[in-house]
C-alpha cells in the first residue's frame, strides 16, 4: 500500500468560506432554507408580474417612496436603461448625464448606447462627487441627469442636502428629467435624516434595489408618475423582463424592507465607530471618514500576496471570513476593499474589527 501524500494547504480564500462561522461584511451568507423561510406564503403568486406578492410589493414601494406608481423588474440594469430611454423619448435630446463611475457607465457594457441609442456624458471628476458648477459646464441640451445616492465607487459619499436640491433645481430649469439611482437609497437615510419618500420627492423617477442593503433576492422597483411607469411596463416586456412568476423575489423584498430598513441607522452608527477605531491602525485609511452611510472604502498599505495570506490565516484560525479578493489601490503599494456594515458586522465590536484588520495588513 502506497503511503498517502500530505494534503497541500490551499492558497484560495474561497476554499475556507464554508469553514467560517463569522463573516465581517454585510449580512453574511444565507442558506437556501433561510432564504425560502423569509418568503411569506400569504402574499400569493403573480402571473407575469400581475397580482400576488409583486402587486403587494409595488403598492408598498409607492407608500415608502411617496410615488403614484411602481413596477417590479428583475434587475436595476434593466430598470435604469428603461427610465432614461423614456425620459429621452419625451424630450428633444438623446443625451443623458451621470457621474463617471456610475453603474450605467462602468458595469453595463454601454448598453444605454447599444440598446437605446442614448449618448452618455460624464459629469465631474471620477474621484469626487459632481458639483453644480460641473453641471453648468455642460452646454448641450440634456434629456436627463442621473444621481447615484450614495456614489458607491468613491466610498459611498453623498452631497449635502442643500447641494443636492440646488443641482436638481438647476437641471429641472434646463428642462431635463432628474432620475435617481437609489440602489442604496435606504442606506442614505441616516445621513440626510429624512425618509426615503422625502429624498425620492426630488426626482422624477427612482430605482431602488432589494438585494443589497435589504438582503433580499434579486430584483428592484422603478417608481414615478403613472404614465411613466405604464410605459416602463411596456419596456419591461421588450427587455424580456416579463417572467412567468416573480413572487418569490417580491416576497423576499417585502421581508427585507420590514426587517432591515428600520436598522439603517444602526448600521451607519456602527460604521462610524469602526472608522474611528481604524484611525489608530497603521497602514489603513477609511474613505470617507466619518462614513456617510454604512459603506466605506479601505485603502490598505499591504501587498496583494501578504493580504491574501493573512486573510487565509484569519479564516483558518479565527474562522472569520473577510474579503475574497482586493483591487489595486491608487498607489502600487496599496490594495483597495469595500467595507459594508450589515447584520453580520454588528456581531463584531469596533475593537475586534480593528484587531482583525490590523492582522490583515501585516507584512510578513
Amino acid at each position: 500500500m502506497k503511503p498517502t501524500k500530505p494534503r497541500r494547504k490551499s492558497d484560495s480564500l474561497e476554499d475556507y468560506r464554508s469553514q467560517c462561522d463569522r463573516f465581517l461584511l454585510g449580512h453574511g451568507p444565507h442558506t437556501p432554507a433561510q432564504l425560502l423561510a423569509a418568503i411569506s406564503p400569504e402574499l400569493g403568486i403573480d402571473r407575469y408580474g400581475a397580482g400576488g406578492a409583486v402587486a403587494a410589493l409595488e403598492a408598498e414601494i409607492c407608500k415608502v417612496l411617496g410615488k403614484p406608481a411602481a413596477v417590479f423588474m428583475p434587475s436595476g440594469t434593466m430598470a435604469q436603461q428603461i427610465a432614461l430611454r423614456i425620459h429621452a423619448d419625451r424630450r428633444s435630446s438623446r443625451v443623458v448625464a451621470f457621474h463617471p463611475t456610475c453603474h450605467l457607465e462602468i458595469h453595463e457594457d454601454k448598453a444605454y448606447q447599444r440598446l437605446h441609442d442614448l449618448v452618455g456624458v460624464t459629469v465631474g471628476n471620477p474621484r469626487t462627487l459632481f458639483t453644480l458648477d460641473d453641471l453648468r459646464a455642460i452646454k448641450e441640451p440634456l434629456a436627463a441627469v442621473m444621481w447615484e445616492l450614495p456614489q458607491r465607487e468613491i466610498g459611498g459619499v453623498l452631497p449635502s442636502w442643500e447641494e443636492l436640491k440646488a443641482q436638481v433645481a438647476y437641471v429641472r430649469k434646463r428642462g431635463a428629467a432628474v432620475h435617481l439611482d437609489g440602489a442604496r437609497l435606504w442606506e442614505s437615510t441616516p445621513f440626510y435624516g429624512k425618509t426615503p419618500a422625502k429624498i425620492a420627492a426630488l426626482f422624477d423617477t427612482v430605482y431602488v434595489s432589494f438585494y443589497k442593503g435589504l438582503g433580499g433576492l434579486a430584483g428592484c422597483c422603478l417608481a414615478g408618475e403613472d404614465d411613466v411607469i405604464d410605459e416602463a411596463r411596456a419596456w419591461r416586456r421588450r427587455h424580456g423582463g416579463m417572467l412567468f412568476g416573480m413572487w418569490p423575489n417580491a416576497a423576499s423584498a417585502i421581508d427585507g424592507l420590514k426587517k432591515r430598513l428600520p436598522k439603517m441607522g444602526k448600521y451607519h452608527e456602527h460604521a462610524v465607530r469602526i472608522a474611528k477605531k481604524l484611525e489608530k491602525v497603521p497602514n489603513i485609511e477609511a474613505v470617507p471618514n466619518p462614513p456617510h452611510t454604512n459603506m466605506m472604502r479601505l485603502h490598505l498599505r499591504v501587498s496583494e500576496k501578504a493580504m491574501r495570506a493573512n486573510a487565509i490565516r484569519i479564516a483558518r484560525e479565527r474562522r472569520v471570513f473577510t474579503w475574497p479578493a482586493s483591487a489595486p489601490g491608487h498607489a502600487p503599494s496599496t490594495r483597495l476593499v469595500e467595507f459594508t456594515v450589515g447584520d453580520a458586522t454588528l456581531k463584531f465590536s469596533p475593537d475586534e474589527v480593528a484587531e482583525i484588520l490590523a492582522e490583515l495588513v501585516r507584512q510578513r
